[in-house]
């Protein structure tokens, strides 16, 4: 016996230039992660704009204690997975922890992430000066790019851990000043997680491109979750910015519609997912 893919309603492709679109209509982008092609046909048939394949795998599906230990072999693999799943839905992958560490390196990894994955746009965490200069080399190359700011996971260690950033006023203006950079070099799309309400409203608010909360609050043009996390089966503690969209629900696919229903309906986040 084999599992039949299910034919997924016929819709729109959502496109990079799309989702500027969205933005400048104050339509809200719904984001959610995913790891293989069964979980990426329920987003499709939910009508999620975009799956991210997230280096947060090594955490969720590998049971590492951090991002850290992902390799580009992984996300790729990954990442073609989930693009078997899809159609309309916009893929986005991490590029995974020292991919970045030189121009030549990123180019290689978002090029094996978009020709063997599938991916349409690649992620990239910071704003460091060479992360800068790959985000501008990617674009030139054609392959579009998430950048990733705020609670970065590949700095855990730098951080000391998995903690709010920008509470501090030099460090909200700093990435004030990141997320104007990060445009500038040519992203076309800005996930910012784990920072105050208000700061990521006055990002949202300062930059033209996209951004897409995850503990940042509800201003932000749209939310994404770690769907494991949504779902309410990553083993320990929940984070504080998700909430458990499967409690009280019987099926997983009710439970992703539910999201992307509160998600668009600006219901999710609520204050008590959010940080002051």
């Amino acid at each position: 016996m084999y599992a039949q893919k299910a034919n997924a309603p016929t819709r729109k492709a959502v496109t990079v230039p799309s989702l500027r679109a969205m933005k400048a209509d104050g339509r809200r982008i719904v984001m959610l992660t995913a790891y293989d092609a069964s979980f990426a046909a329920q987003l499709e048939l939910a009508g999620v704009d975009v799956a991210l394949v997230g280096d947060s795998l090594g955490m969720v599906i590998q049971g590492h204690a951090s991002t850290l230990p992902v390799t580009l072999d992984h996300m790729v693999y990954h990442t073609s997975l989930v693009a078997r799943g899809l159609s309309a839905t916009l893929l986005v992958a991490d590029l995974p922890f020292m991919a970045d560490r030189d121009v030549p390196h990123a180019l290689e990894a978002g090029a094996r992430l978009v020709g063997e994955g599938g991916a349409a746009m690649v992620k990239i965490e910071g704003a460091a000066p060479h992360v800068l200069e790959i985000i501008t080399a990617l674009v030139e190359r054609v392959i579009p790019v998430c950048a990733h700011l705020g609670l970065t996971p590949q700095s855990v260690h730098k951080f000391g851990g998995f903690r709010i950033q920008g509470r501090e006023q030099e460090a909200a203006e700093q990435l004030v000043a990141q997320a104007k950079a990060v445009e500038a070099a040519g992203a076309s799309l800005l996930v910012l997680e784990g920072i105050p309400t208000a700061l990521g409203e006055r990002i949202t608010r300062t930059v033209s491109i996209p951004t897409i909360g995850i503990g940042a609050g509800p201003h932000c043009d749209g939310q994404v979750l770690v769907i494991h996390d949504m779902l309410g089966i990553t083993p320990g503690k929940r984070p504080k910015f998700s909430k458990d969209f499967l409690a009280g629900r019987d099926s997983v696919a009710a439970a992703i519609a539910a999201y992307a229903e509160d998600v668009r309906k600006g219901i999710f986040p609520a204050p008590e997912h959010c940080f002051d």
